[in-house]
């Protein structure tokens, strides 16, 4: 009768040691560069950013990990609105996530959203660069397309997912769309 207490108590201790165990714990976003998971992802992995067309490189908000680690905190942002000849763009908050920041930015010409990019998205481990250099340009290409913040979350990406929609929230409300 102990051998099998001590094997249950044993095996109950591995099982929540294995499930509580956090791949992904920093809560630091990395800045990316506009196209994740093009030619210029191994920069941005490495921190760099590259300047959008026609915008300057500047992201015009940074972000701390001061938020809470439970995700739908968003840090303050100071707005950026940047005029090329008829197109304007326009950065959402930077909302902190369970594995980091994630900030969108929009361009707007003539009242349409023509192009949705990240600023910030988590970059820290293969896993993040897996994650979402699939979904970001999903959740780009969406908005494009739905001309709103009411797009879908992608599958195995809810936490970028749903900070990358309150950001994009944050970019709609700024350009008044």
């Amino acid at each position: 009768m102990r051998r099998i207490t001590l094997w249950a108590l044993s095996t109950l201790t591995t099982l929540v040691l294995l499930f509580s165990y956090h791949t992904s714990t920093s809560s630091a976003g990395t800045p990316v560069a506009s196209a994740v998971g093009s030619a210029n992802g191994a920069a941005a992995a490495n921190g760099a950013t590259t300047p959008t067309s026609g915008t300057s490189s500047s992201s015009g908000t940074s972000s701390s990990s001061s938020g809470s680690a439970s995700g739908g905190s968003s840090a303050p942002a100071t707005p950026k609105a940047t005029s090329t000849s008829t197109a304007t763009t326009y950065d959402g908050a930077a909302v902190m996530t369970r594995y980091g920041a994630v900030q969108v930015e929009i361009t707007v010409a003539n009242g349409k959203i023509t192009k949705a990019t990240v600023i910030q998205v988590p970059w820290n481990d293969p896993r993040d660069q897996e994650i979402n250099s699939q979904a970001v340009p999903m959740l780009n290409d969406e908005v494009v397309q739905r001309q709103s913040a009411s797009i879908d979350m992608i599958s195995g990406a809810t936490f970028t997912s749903d900070g990358y929609i309150q950001s994009l929230q944050s970019a709609i409300d700024q350009a008044h769309l």
